[in-house]
């Protein structure tokens, strides 16, 4: 993934960012709060070499402190120098506590040394960087002074210590620091939206590994080497209105709709199928709303349309049009009815046949001769005849139903279908040898719906709002059944 991409990929997961970006806020703020002040005392020394007034002289000495002062930094927080400066201050410090508090530097090409003290009192810290820089004299000079043997009348020789060719004096006394150098507000801060911001990256890296869904067109088209012939954008509004072909249908997802019924016409010139199963991977994927909209598209076209509810496990088409459900598909299939006799019509343009009652056997009823009749039927009536179905994962109902069908459009929820869902439900049609016209990817922003329990005892998911019909809703008008081009 290059950086646009990933770019791209965090813009999606906003969410998880923002919440990476206030606990690492909310890290460094607590340390803020919780840190104790710490501050900090600084003296400098000076060191020079006893030398004569001579150039020469003044040049070697010069040279040689320089050499040493190195040396001598390292000096300053040795248990010689602390030692005495605790027992002399009384601290309640060990002499390497003290010596972790204390910090020494010395500036290349200078023979500056600068004793850094740092303690939780400002005063206090003054007083212990005065102390040490006295003591660490004191050290230095013992340590530079060479000892000669002076052998003393009728006695053993005994060592006599010389003057110190090094002198250290103090150019800057250590003051009362007025304010802390810990905590650091601003880089705190810093550091806590940075450690944010590198949490977040991994989080958003690690669940993008993870992620297996389908987010793209592109990589839909290319997972299953068909066709994308629609792209639904997501819109809030259709949780509660599935219907976007109104009478008002002037949003994007009507034109997106508009789009899939141009391709799908354009897409089969030659070969233009007359009954069109929709259908999906899973639940959830807003194969009614695909197919519900479809139907309208092309109703609004000029043709005469029919929208068939076959999903007999949970139907939903008569929910969406405010139409009566009890007699619909299965009350044609077991012959207590003709298709025209409980056809009902919404919006003046649409002719819709509900699933009618929930049966015990679906997948027979699908799959059987009778069922083939009907369809036969139907596209002997009307133009096109759009027929939602119940997805392939979870039910064999459409692998049933593939075969009476001229072709099927898979539907694919954006972000939300995975994979290896999306692979397995084309393999199952592709056995079938139905002729699949393309994809729909389907909600293209997330949506986190609540699950889809398919089966004879399933729970609430896709279920539709109950409104009033498009338009007029009710039987269709004998004289409107006729085939099609008679009307």
């Amino acid at each position: 993934m290059d950086l646009r991409g990933y770019l791209k990929v965090l813009a999606r997961r906003w969410p998880t960012v923002l919440i990476c970006l206030l606990l690492g806020v909310g890290a460094a703020q607590t340390f803020i709060v919780l840190s104790t002040p710490v501050y900090a005392a600084r003296t400098q020394l000076f060191v020079a070499t006893r030398s004569g007034a001579d150039t020469s002289e003044l040049n070697q000495g010069q040279s040689f402190s320089q050499a040493r002062v190195q040396s001598y930094a390292a000096i300053v927080a040795t248990r010689q120098v602390t030692e005495p400066v605790v027992r002399e201050l009384g601290l309640t410090y060990t002499p390497e506590q003290l010596a972790s508090r204390i910090t020494a530097e010395a500036p290349l090409n200078t023979v500056l040394i600068d004793i850094t003290v740092r303690d939780t009192v400002p005063a206090r810290a003054a007083r212990i960087a005065d102390a040490v820089a006295k003591r660490f004299v004191a050290v230095v000079e013992r340590l530079e002074s060479p000892k000669e043997a002076v052998p003393p009348i009728g006695g053993t020789a005994e060592p006599v210590a010389q003057v110190s060719p090094v002198s250290l004096g103090v150019t800057e006394q250590a003051s009362v620091p007025t304010r802390p150098v810990s905590p650091k507000r601003l880089l705190d801060l810093a550091v806590g939206v940075f450690g944010g911001l590198l949490l977040a990256a991994a989080l958003v890296a690690l669940r993008e590994a993870l992620d297996t869904t389908v987010k793209t067109s592109e990589a839909l088209g290319e997972l299953t080497s068909l066709p994308v012939l629609g792209h639904i954008p997501y819109d809030r509004s259709s949780v509660r209105q599935r219907i976007a072909m109104d009478s008002a249908g002037s949003s994007v997802r009507a034109e997106a709709f508009r789009k899939l019924r141009a391709n799908l016409q354009f897409a089969q010139v030659d070969d233009r199928p007359r009954v069109i199963v929709v259908t999906s991977s899973v639940p959830g994927e807003g194969k009614t709303t695909t197919a519900v909209n479809l139907a309208l598209s092309l109703a609004d076209a000029g043709l005469r349309t029919c929208l068939v509810d076959a999903d007999l496990r949970r139907p939903s088409v008569a929910g969406t049009f405010g139409l009566v459900q009890d007699a619909g598909l299965t009350t044609v299939l077991i012959g207590q009815a003709r298709a025209e006799d409980v056809a009902q019509q919404a919006g003046g343009r649409l002719t819709v046949l509900t699933s009618g009652a929930v049966p015990p056997n679906p997948t027979e009823l699908l799959a059987s001769d009778r069922m083939r009749e009907v369809l036969r039927e139907l596209a002997g009536v009307f133009d096109v005849v759009v027929v939602d179905s119940a997805p392939l994962l979870p039910v064999a109902d459409t692998i049933g139903l593939a075969p009476l069908v001229d072709g099927v459009l898979f539907v694919v929820r954006a972000s939300k279908t995975g994979r290896d869902q999306v692979r397995g439900a084309a393999d199952s049609l592709s056995r079938t040898g139905v002729r699949i016209l393309g994809t729909v990817f389907s909600m293209a922003a997330t949506f986190k719906g609540t699950g889809y329990g398919y089966g004879y005892g399933y729970g609430p998911a896709e279920v539709p709002v109950p409104r009033p019909a498009v338009g007029r809703a009710g039987a269709v008008d004998s004289a409107e059944w006729s085939p099609a081009g008679e009307k």
